[in-house]
């Protein structure tokens, strides 16, 4: 049988997503849950690896075994082996043909910074702390040249190992509530450190260090270097993923 899952984790205290040596994973984690009650060896797969200290709301997983158990048994059994830190939200039977990553249409997430002239002891590690105000309107005139189909290089990491730079953004939303200024962004795929690249680029243009053109010029550029610095990992969450139809995920 085949699995999928709905996973959210608070990713403070991992190395990220994909198991490593010696140190603490989310994949290990999850897959020593889900071997405790199989009773056998379970490997995961995942909509899409995220770096030490990134979040995740609607990760997706899947999984394969032979044991039999009701779905509530696997929700119930793979939580009760689960840290307080990460949650298996949903699980579901799933087809042959499916596959948590390559099954994927489009995947969503979300860039939280909490801008405000003195920092929060509460969303220490769930948001970027930005003390200088913000000027959404900018920041979501300089979103808006990243619309579409582009040569994202100026916006990957120097050590992305992904054989093309060419995603398609179709939403890249920045939006205010209160003392948080939210990014949104929804694609085909992301490169390494996409997110985290195009957020730092729009928070300049939001502290008017930069115009919103700034935003395309790095694009044109296609040079990492040109792209300024990298946001910090505890302001990015994982939303969602979009498949099929036939999938009901």
């Amino acid at each position: 049988m085949k699995f999928a899952g709905i996973v959210e984790y608070d990713g403070s205290d991992y190395c990220g997503w994909q198991r490593q040596a010696h140190v603490a994973s989310v994949q290990e984690t999850v897959e020593t849950a889900i071997s405790k009650v199989a009773n056998h060896e379970v490997g995961v797969a995942c909509a899409g690896r995220t770096d030490t200290g990134v979040h995740a709301l609607g990760q997706v997983i899947h999984f394969e075994t032979n044991a039999q158990r009701s779905l509530r048994s696997w929700l119930l059994g793979i939580n009760a082996n689960l840290p307080a830190n990460i949650v298996v939200k949903k699980i579901l039977p799933m087809p042959d043909d499916f596959h948590a990553r390559f099954s994927a249409r489009a995947r969503s997430y979300r860039y939280v910074i909490y801008n405000s002239p003195v920092r929060s002891a509460l969303l220490n590690k769930r948001a970027c702390w930005e003390r200088l105000e913000l000027n959404v309107a900018c920041m979501q005139e300089g979103a808006n040249y990243l619309l579409g189909e582009h040569d994202f290089t100026s916006y990957r990491a120097l050590a992305c190992q992904a054989k093309s730079p060419t995603r398609t953004i179709t939403r890249l939303d920045v939006s205010r509530q209160s003392e948080l200024v939210i990014i949104d962004v929804t694609a085909n795929g992301f490169l390494h450190h996409m997110v985290r690249n195009l957020s730092g680029v729009l928070m300049n243009i939001g502290k008017k260090e930069q115009i919103p053109q700034w935003a395309q010029a790095v694009l044109n550029k296609k040079d990492r270097a040109y792209g300024g610095v990298t946001a910090p990992a505890q302001g990015l969450y994982f939303m969602s993923v979009e498949y099929d139809e036939k999938y009901q995920l």
